[in-house]
């Protein structure tokens, strides 16, 4: 009875949680980590909403609905200009996406990682710049264990900012991850 209480709880908790994520996915294109080091549990969630409803079906409940998959903008106190080095924050935050991947080697899933730049050089140097973010991310990843056949990179250049007020904001020069084709 107990037991059944708290398989109830953690569907409703699921459900809420997954109504949450749902309509921060279509208000907006990406949730925007910020400065925040996210939870293992709220990743997975979000790249992989059809874990939880395995899992509410593992349990003898309906899943009423699959959610979409959640890209995650990470500007994590941003990159500096010019560089594809992994500033501290964003270390850790890819710390927890690489608890999550660990946890799919071999499930032939993919994620995609897209770097992004400010406007701040020409158009060339920023598609390369967003490509070599991409790449490090990716790099860093592998080295936490995850599988580098799991990880699709790619740039964007400065042709998708974050802030389209100010081209130069350092919020542009971030990574997203995100599912293969979202």
């Amino acid at each position: 009875m107990k037991h059944d209480m708290s398989l109830r709880r953690s569907a409703i908790v699921v459900a809420a949680a997954a109504a949450l994520a749902s309509s921060l996915a279509s208000a907006q294109s990406s949730v925007d980590v910020g400065n925040q080091v996210p939870e293992v549990a709220a990743v997975k969630e979000g790249l992989f909403p059809e874990d939880a409803c395995k899992e509410l079906q593992a349990s003898g409940f309906k899943c009423m609905g699959l959610k979409p998959a959640i890209r995650y903008s990470l500007p994590a106190s941003s990159f500096k200009v010019g560089s594809a080095e992994l500033p501290e924050l964003l270390k850790k935050q890819l710390d927890v996406f690489a608890d999550v991947l660990r946890s799919k080697k071999g499930t032939g899933r993919q994620i995609r990682v897209v770097g992004h730049a400010d406007a701040s050089g020409t158009p060339e140097v920023n598609q390369a710049l967003s490509v070599r973010r991409a790449e490090a991310v990716k790099a860093y990843l592998v080295g936490k264990g995850a599988d580098p056949s799991m990880l699709v990179i790619a740039g964007q250049g400065s042709k998708d900012p974050v802030n389209a007020k100010n081209p130069l904001a350092p919020e542009n020069r971030r990574v997203e991850i995100g599912r293969q084709g979202q």
